[in-house]
């Protein structure tokens, strides 16, 4: 009989794995219940797809702290890039990974690869489980399409985190799973995804709760899965998808799209709740964005405020910015007004999700995490058709355009600054792509990502910390040691740890 575990908490079901893949069938009768006995009604169905978002914001079961978007995914990518420092005393597991020292025995790492098992465990129950329901047809298909896409995401993030993972679709994987390889999980996550594109809704109401995964969200994840993998004419196709919706469209000023009064609108594609996160699915009061990034300096502005500056943006980020482009002014800040009237000059912080007229005192904060906005879709548009292409042509130049025209409007005027690109080869437009995604999506979690997939990971992060110590190896990131300590058929350990 397949099974798992269930926790009640605040008057819903939330399906945890265990805290490995290696010991989810260890049964524990106080709790255990069976998806033959579960499933029976549609709120079933929709409290065990329920339970796999609260794995991405913050729902957790200790050792770990946060679901997989909540700090450790956002913070290991900026630490182990160019975008980001660490500045938390005492917290070896950072400054391992800024400096490019980490190893087998790593929290964050840790924690991610707890999580996204967790995640992948509750989406198993819910795929497994949901179709013996009997409820209106159309709404069981987009629920499934949910748990599918949120499944195909987490294997998403474990195969460019760690590459060979194990791979498991039942409620009954083996005790001591092996490692699947890169190519059997990539293709698991494009049958999840294209499922999900096919049988997910297109939008959600308020009442059913915004945020939750689309038809349109599913197409987006799945061009960055075909674009990481190098199959850029399906990229291409499925980016003029979500383009010629009309379901999406960039706000005139790039600061409206971390406002808390727009968060799940016109330019988000699916993004991770937090606090009421404006009446879509969330599952924790607060996030810590701001607690994390904002600087401590600001309680001579701010009394009270819980701004810790624990990650800090590298001066090299800071400077490779226009001064006028927009982004920079929206998403970093280097001075503090105090109160006496003092201008305090500070090293670079993050300061994108502080909405400060909704949120004056800084700290906690309501704001979503943006997983996919609609500039990423024109940027995977255009660097996928240099790839395809060996250079740009007039559609590549239109999408990255697009968004640097964006970025000319300083919130009330447009001016004369980043100027459209022409006439590049296809190693000087993929260089402006690297660039434009650097500037554009600063502290959302992409950039080591994006450093590995263009081979620039090693030179770029030495020129931004010259004493990081960065190999080629670092292209991924090392399987967590307490996990091969349980299961040896994860050996061997991925190259260079």
């Amino acid at each position: 009989m397949k099974r798992t575990h269930i926790y009640i908490i605040a008057s819903f079901f939330l399906l945890f794995g265990m805290n490995s893949c290696t010991d989810i069938l260890v049964e524990d009768p106080q709790d255990q219940i069976f998806v033959d006995n579960y499933f029976e009604t549609e709120n079933d169905a929709i409290s065990a797809v329920n339970s796999i978002y609260a794995i991405l914001n913050s729902t957790s079961t200790p050792p770990t702290f946060g679901g997989v978007y909540h700090s450790s995914y956002w913070v290991a990518s900026g630490l182990a890039s160019d975008e980001m420092e660490n500045r938390f005393v005492g917290v070896l597991e950072y400054d391992q990974l800024e400096n490019f020292t980490h190893n087998p025995v790593n929290g964050t790492l840790y924690d991610l690869w707890q999580n996204c098992y967790k995640g992948i465990n509750n989406a198993n129950f819910a795929i497994n489980g949901i179709p013996d329901v009997s409820m209106n047809e159309a709404r069981k298909a987009s629920l499934l399409g949910e748990a599918r896409f949120l499944r195909g995401l987490l294997y998403f993030e474990l195969v460019r985190l760690f590459g060979e993972v194990p791979l498991f679709i039942d409620t009954e994987p083996p005790l001591f799973p092996s490692k699947a390889s890169v190519s059997e999980v990539y293709e698991q996550i494009k049958a999840d995804l294209t499922f999900a594109s096919e049988n997910t809704f297109a939008e959600h109401d308020r009442g059913d709760g915004l945020g939750r995964a689309t038809s349109g969200a599913a197409k987006s994840l799945l061009a960055k899965v075909h674009l990481t993998i190098g199959e850029y004419a399906a990229c291409i196709a499925l980016c003029d998808e979500v383009l010629d919706s009309g379901q999406y469209e960039l706000w005139e000023d790039f600061a409206d799209a971390f406002r808390i009064a727009n968060e799940n609108g016109k330019e988000s594609i699916f993004n991770i709740g937090f606090g009421d996160a404006n009446g879509s699915i969330s599952f924790w009061e607060v996030g810590q964005f701001n607690v994390r990034l904002l600087p401590a300096q600001l309680k001579e502005q701010i009394t009270g405020v819980n701004a810790q500056g624990w990650q800090v943006a590298t001066q090299d980020l800071f400077d490779s910015y226009d001064p006028n482009d927009r982004r920079r002014e929206v998403t970093l800040m280097d001075k503090v007004f105090a109160l006496d009237g003092r201008v305090l000059s500070i090293e670079p912080h993050i300061r994108k999700y502080w909405d400060q007229e909704s949120e004056p005192n800084g700290g906690n904060t309501e704001n979503d995490f943006p997983y996919l906005r609609l500039s990423d879709i024109y940027l995977m548009k255009a660097e996928a058709i240099n790839e395809l292409n060996n250079g740009p042509n007039a559609e590549a130049y239109d999408a990255i355009n697009t968004i640097r025209k964006r970025a000319r409007f300083n919130g009330e005027i447009t001016l004369d600054v980043l100027p459209d690109l022409e006439g590049l080869s296809y190693d000087s437009f993929k260089t402006a792509l690297l660039n434009e995604r650097r500037w554009e999506f600063t502290g959302e979690g992409k950039r080591w990502f994006d450093l590995v997939r263009f081979n620039k990971l090693e030179e770029t992060v030495k020129a931004a910390k010259p004493e990081a110590q960065v190999s080629d190896f670092h292209k991924l990131f090392p399987i967590p040691q307490e996990e091969l300590d349980l299961n040896k058929n994860l050996l061997p350990q991925n190259t260079g740890y």
